[in-house]
């Protein structure tokens, strides 16, 4: 079945960002021009994808307004001659269509993902996590649906991290069928650098079956009373079979403002008049 469904996951507190998130979510901070989301946004449209589930909460109305007409701003930018300042925006909502739903409560990962049954029916869909963006490289989106398309399973986005980190992520355990591609037999949540089934963590980026929602049903609260989508994948994977995919593109986290700041100087190192600007900047901090 093509894949033409996606959600992204954004109704965090996004706790590391504060005092910066604490009225403007933190998928809304800006990379260069445009805020996080809109990038996670367009590696799925670029994907195939036309049809978007933001899930979101009652404080991150901004993200939904985000990808909404103002129909007052176009005409002033249309008076002055500066259409071209939405355009990357414009053009983006002629390709995708984009719905939310609220998450009332935090109840993690994996009760956010459950919102999204009733919109993504029995198809197969991607997650992307909304603070989280890729450079370089195939996208992630257009790896795991190239990867569906061959495989036609559950599929998880995987980045090799150093041995001294693994206690920081989602670690998957499996057998490498070819390079890039390991057939799944376990998941552990942040593991012990001695007790890692591998390497590979899990890099913010899925393409889930409709099986999933039954084992988050079936997923028992962790701490604080969250669903861990992680949980619900070993459960899955019980059921059925699930690839990891290592990815292509180098993966940055905004998650915090230090991670934040990296990002947009690598992203702007990227853009050659940009970093032009910038440099001489750089240069003097480096003296």
């Amino acid at each position: 079945m093509p894949i033409h469904k996606a959600i992204i996951p954004a109704a965090g507190f996004g706790t590391r960002m504060l005092p910066a998130a604490k009225s403007i979510p933190k998928e809304m901070l800006p990379i260069l021009d445009r805020p996080t989301i809109q990038f996670v946004v367009e590696e799925a449209a670029a994907a195939g994808i036309d049809d978007l589930l933001l899930i979101t909460s009652r404080n991150k109305r901004a993200i939904e307004d985000h990808f909404d007409r103002d129909a007052e701003l176009e005409q002033r930018l249309s008076s002055a001659n500066k259409q071209s300042l939405l355009s990357s925006i414009q053009s983006l909502m002629a390709k995708v269509t984009v719905h939310s739903v609220r998450q009332p409560e935090q109840r993690g990962l994996g009760d956010a993902v459950n919102r999204a049954r009733r919109h993504v029916g029995d198809e197969p869909f991607l997650c992307l996590l909304g603070d989280t963006i890729f450079s370089g490289g195939s996208s992630p989106a257009a790896q795991l649906v190239d990867a569906h398309r061959e495989l036609g399973t559950a599929l998880i986005g995987l980045e090799q991290v150093p041995p001294e980190n693994v206690e920081r992520y989602g670690i998957v355990g499996g057998t490498e069928i070819r390079p890039g591609v390991l057939k799944l037999d376990t998941l552990v949540e942040k593991p012990s650098k001695n007790n890692a089934p591998s390497h590979f963590a899990i890099a913010a980026r899925y393409l889930l079956t409709p099986s999933i929602f039954d084992c988050l049903d079936r997923t028992t609260p962790g701490k604080g009373g969250e669903i861990q989508l992680t949980d619900a994948l070993k459960l899955l994977l019980r059921k059925e079979p699930i690839h990891g995919i290592v990815l292509q593109s180098r993966r940055h986290d905004i998650g915090n403002p230090v991670d934040w700041l990296k990002t947009n100087l690598l992203l702007a190192r990227q853009d050659p008049k940009l970093w032009d600007q910038l440099l001489p900047l750089v240069r003097s901090l480096l003296q």
